[in-house]
């Protein structure tokens, strides 16, 4: 079942509240336009339902443009960092974010930076965690944080494909594309795709993000499938994090049942904020996530990000 143009959910609906509309910008502190999209709705035309996810995750958001004042009036600006666990039913809704956050840019809170930091932290995580059900976890970056390189061991999948032999027509999800070969020995294969583009479901403003996919299996998904099923969101109308969930989902459904699967996309900034979900099968970590879901750090990979 796909989501059309011309169908509106509620999902659409609740997002509809903000989005592809002229909204005035708050002057202070307004938790009550942050906006929640429920995750079930796009789950349940994959077979995934809440209660029994085939995989475990986290959402990580990096917000470039937080500032807020002092009591003083001392503007105090960083790139903040959240994260929240995928189990939730809600995910928050990018432009309500973007413009809750901005409601702090003429609010003063603190007697110094490291108390109208504090200050902010608490709110935010207590806000978001209200509003989506579950714990959601806040950090500031610090000035002086060095960006770290993950994922360097996944090779390019264009590397493996046979780029001359790919004809590619269809630019709506298209799982039926992907072929599996089978092999006598279990082995792991580390790759991504940096053409990975899908479109806002409302806005349809386009989202342009890196794919790695880790997996072990006697079952090699041909590359150059994997490269046709990934082209083919680049007519779809998706948030980013039911991305993810659809790509985990159709591969998962070619793997084994003790098979490892691991998908993260790394998707670039657009309004000053990036969004980065990861997923993995419960028998499975690739270790660089660590570097991505911790708070303290700033991970990225490639010069897009």
């Amino acid at each position: 079942m796909k989501n059309s143009l011309n169908q509106t959910s509620q999902t659409d609906q609740i997002a509809s509240t903000l989005l592809g509309k002229k909204v005035s910008g708050k002057e202070t502190y307004t938790p009550e336009i942050l906006v929640a999209v429920p995750r079930h709705e796009n789950r349940k035309q994959y077979g995934i339902t809440n209660d029994n996810l085939p995989f475990e995750g986290q959402d990580v958001w990096h917000c470039y443009e937080f500032s807020t004042l002092t009591k003083n009036g001392v503007p105090v600006t960083r790139v903040l960092k959240l994260r929240y666990n995928c189990n939730n039913d809600f995910l928050v809704e990018s432009k309500s974010l973007k413009l809750y956050l901005n409601s702090f840019n003429m609010t003063r809170t603190g007697e110094n930076t490291e108390d109208c930091l504090k200050i902010c932290k608490e709110l935010i995580e207590k806000d978001l965690s209200e509003k989506l059900h579950t714990t959601v976890e806040v950090n500031f970056l610090k000035p002086d944080t060095k960006r770290i390189d993950i994922f360097n061991n996944f090779e390019n999948i264009m590397q493996l494909a046979d780029e001359n032999s790919i004809k590619i027509n269809n630019f709506k999800e298209a799982p039926e594309v992907l072929k599996v070969i089978e092999t006598e020995n279990t082995q792991e294969h580390y790759i991504y795709f940096d053409s990975l583009r899908s479109n806002c479901r409302v806005t349809h403003q386009p989202d342009f993000g890196d794919a790695f996919i880790y997996y072990k299996s006697q079952n090699h998904i041909d590359e150059n499938t994997i490269v046709e099923y990934l082209t083919s969101f680049r007519s779809e109308y998706h948030f980013h994090e039911e991305c993810c969930e659809m790509i985990f989902k159709r591969l998962y459904d070619l793997l084994e049942k003790d098979d490892e699967l691991f998908v993260c996309a790394l998707y670039t900034r657009r309004g000053g904020i990036d969004i980065c979900p990861v997923r993995w099968s419960k028998n499975c970590k690739v270790k660089d996530v660590e570097a991505l879901i911790d708070l303290t750090k700033y991970a990225r990979h490639g010069i897009k990000q």
